[in-house]
């Protein structure tokens, strides 16, 4: 009990030791940003905009979660019946989570949310969207080094993909032998008190692997990917930037992989640092790239706050109880593998 004891306070001092450098890294490049702003071309920017754009580029970015829901019942029908709404619903609690608590403890509720409404073990919600990571990066490290053929990219962004496919091969195989080759992964757990009590998730996750869905999952990652870029373009072309579509694709690699590590609620500063940082690379100026970065994160994010709300009050949950309700079974499960 005391070691089990003391494990948590140790997962509490390094959580909240993760918070406060999150956010203060945020509010750091946040005060970067604001600084020096011309308040008044701002507005002006926003007065100019071509609003068909906008209203494109909001429509778009909602179809994005829509599309990921699809994908993310397509991987959890082997095992249990998920409708693609019920999958939505639970994204877009998780994206309005995501945008308002500290270390996307969203992606922590919405995988208890499905858990509860699908009647699935929760290891086999968390495992099915560490799947979907894993498909994202994937694609996205695949495309990304097609597109340094043609685009010349910062070196940092090259190593950075560079060690993202390291991370993810490896956990690939993992996965693979857990998914493909369940009676081998059963006799490594055998030995282990620590891994037994996981044998239903070995068996879940070889239901998924060996199914059709499984791959058709994995294919309907690359559109997933490929929808991110169309906000990012509409909102350049609204906003009378001089960038490609190929262009838009670099910004969204570049957010994606700046947004892997813990933000602040929101990613609010660290979001538009890294794309004044984008913005660079195509000759806009500082004060030009400052500016659209507020917009484009203003346009990205209050239409998931309004979605994520709607969806909220739907579960007729509070945010706070979610998060508690998700952490308090998380912990079980920890607990319990810890007694086994």
């Amino acid at each position: 009990m005391s070691q089990l004891s003391d494990d948590g306070g140790r997962r509490w001092l390094s959580r909240r030791t993760l918070i406060l450098v999150s956010n203060l890294v945020s509010i750091a490049c946040l005060i970067w940003v604001l600084h020096d702003m011309d308040l008044a071309s701002l507005i002006e920017d926003i007065k100019s905009m071509h609003w068909g754009w906008v209203a494109l580029a909001v429509a778009s970015d909602i179809f994005v979660y829509v599309w990921q829901g699809y994908r993310w019942s397509l991987l959890l029908n082997p095992v249990a019946p998920t409708p693609v709404w019920q999958s939505v619903r639970a994204i877009y609690v998780g994206l309005f989570a995501n945008e308002v608590l500290p270390l996307r403890s969203g992606e922590v509720i919405r995988c208890y949310l499905q858990a509860r409404w699908s009647k699935l073990p929760f290891t086999v919600a968390l495992s099915s969207a560490v799947i979907e990571r894993i498909f994202d990066g994937l694609w996205l490290v695949g495309l990304l080094f097609v597109t340094t053929r043609y685009v010349k990219l910062p070196q940092f962004l090259v190593d950075g993909a560079a060690l993202l496919a390291g991370i993810l091969a490896a956990a690939a195989v993992v996965l693979a032998v857990v998914m493909f080759h369940k009676h081998r992964a059963h006799a490594a757990m055998a030995g282990n008190r620590f891994l037994r009590n996981i044998r239903v998730l070995v068996d879940d996750l070889h239901l998924i692997g060996n199914s059709r869905q499984f791959y058709l999952a994995g294919i309907a990652s690359l559109p997933y990917l490929l929808l991110q870029v169309v906000p990012i373009y509409a909102l350049v072309r609204g906003y009378g930037l001089e960038i490609t579509l190929g262009g838009a694709f670099v910004l969204m690699v570049i957010l994606r992989l700046g947004t892997v590590v813990p933000q602040a609620p929101g990613n609010l500063g660290t979001f538009q640092a890294l794309m004044v940082l984008g913005l660079h690379l195509f000759g806009i100026e500082t004060g030009l790239a400052k500016r659209f970065s507020i917009v484009l994160w203003g346009a990205i994010t209050l239409p998931l706050l309004i979605a994520g709300f709607i969806a909220l009050a739907i579960t007729e949950f509070k945010i706070g109880e979610l998060r508690r309700e998700a952490e308090t079974d998380l912990a079980n499960s920890r607990n319990a593998r810890a007694d086994k």
